[in-house]
């Protein structure tokens, strides 16, 4: 799931990758989803979802509210001539607060067993390899994991950061991992920011968290398959119609909601 850096490498971020394994079986036609003790987060066929106004990403539908922005990341799969991305998938769904980041993935999981256990310690060897920190915790949903992580800096913020972290082109980023295993899903959030200090920042990213709804669908998948994301229709046709080359005046705004979140795409 979590693609190894060799030692003569540079850091980066750590990155689920669709590495395949043995298919997924599909549900039973009579099987009931698994409860979740906790309360959420909340799959699509659940019989009491709290219902609030999300956002829908397909796989997974987003709680919106005051002062939220929802970032999508694209994986560019081709690049024009100038090297600018083209084309591309969503991979994750970043929620912003203020100076706090919640990014989310749903993967697709077996039916009888979760996978957040070995995930877990797979992305715990993942960090120590690239000699970062890692430890588990106890949070909210059970087991979690808190890193300290290499993160590549960008050339034109090397000027911004001390001179001797610039010269080696990483720095370290606390992060919070937190997981839940659901009815043949398995949902990962990435905590970054002010949340990981600030307890009631880190309450209201556990709130957008917990009230996501997962939509796992029929269809068999390998397990820890990125499950599809999409578009909400209006953001889609917003995004199409700045593409097209519409002049400034023209243009219609990225954010295709009269309140709610701020929908930006990230590559």
């Amino acid at each position: 799931m979590f693609r190894r850096r060799r030692r003569d490498d540079e850091p980066e971020n750590v990155e689920p990758t669709d590495e395949e394994t043995v298919a997924d079986e599909p549900a039973e036609p009579d099987e009931e989803p698994a409860a979740l003790p906790h309360g959420g987060p909340w799959d699509s066929e659940a019989d009491k979802v709290p219902e609030m106004e999300r956002v829908d990403f397909g796989a997974i539908q987003v709680p919106i509210g005051e002062g939220i922005e929802i970032q999508v990341n694209v994986e560019a799969v081709e690049q024009d001539a100038q090297g600018n991305p083209v084309g591309g998938r969503i991979v994750a769904i970043t929620i912003v607060h203020g100076e706090s980041g919640l990014q989310v993935q749903p993967f697709a999981a077996p039916k009888k067993n979760g996978i957040w256990d070995e995930v877990r310690k797979e992305t715990a060897d993942e960090i120590k390899q690239a000699e970062g920190e890692a430890q588990e915790a106890e949070g909210p949903f059970g087991k979690e994991l808190h890193g300290m992580v290499p993160v590549a800096i960008p050339e034109e913020m090397r000027d911004q950061v001390p001179a001797e972290i610039a010269e080696q082109g990483f720095g370290w980023q606390p992060v919070r991992f937190i997981g839940v295993d659901g009815p043949r899903w398995f949902l990962r959030g990435v905590l970054s920011g002010a949340a990981l200090e600030d307890p009631e920042q880190a309450a209201i990213m556990e709130q957008v968290f917990q009230h996501i709804v997962v939509v796992r669908g029929d269809a068999p998948m390998p397990p820890r398959e990125l499950l599809e994301l999409s578009l909400p229709a209006e953001a889609q046709q917003a995004m199409n119609a700045e593409q097209g080359g519409e002049g400034e005046g023209d243009r219609p705004p990225l954010n295709p909601f009269e309140r709610g979140p701020e929908i930006t795409e990230v590559r």
